[in-house]
């Protein structure tokens, strides 16, 4: 998320270096190849638009006080409908995949999986499925 007045850039190019803290991978990765050499190879600054345009931000919101609310929200939202245990092993997972590959990741889904359902949690999921209802999670 950012505010409608955010600035980004990859400016490492217009000072005689390159961004050597992963941006050359991970840029490609998320926002495609031709916009991240557009921004890599020109160091330009962008907006917060062009940032939500290539998936680097989710949303764009309101200047000042509103990406704090917005995101405390949504902290709020997670926090009071998601499983504890499953927001930590997804982030777990995602952040497997992201720094050493899927197959890394995939390797954990049957163990994870079995470890979750095995939880007083993965249980309440079951039956809040089964009942139709909102899950009450306790982190167990």
């Amino acid at each position: 998320m950012a505010a409608r007045d955010a600035r980004f850039a990859q400016l490492e190019i217009r000072r005689g270096i390159y961004p050597f803290g992963g941006a050359t991978f991970r840029l490609p990765r998320q926002a495609g190849w031709g916009n991240a050499m557009r921004w890599l190879l020109t160091g330009e600054e962008f907006d917060a638009s062009e940032a939500h345009r290539i998936g680097l931000v989710q949303e764009v919101v309101a200047d000042g006080p509103a990406a704090r609310e917005r995101a405390a929200g949504i902290s709020a939202l997670i926090a009071a409908k998601s499983a504890p245990l499953g927001v930590r092993t997804t982030l777990e997972s995602a952040h497997r995949a992201r720094e050493h590959g899927d197959e890394s990741a995939v390797e954990r889904l049957r163990p994870d999986v079995a470890r979750l359902i095995a939880t007083a949690d993965g249980a309440e999921g079951l039956r809040s499925f089964a009942e139709r209802r909102d899950a009450v999670f306790t982190g167990s």
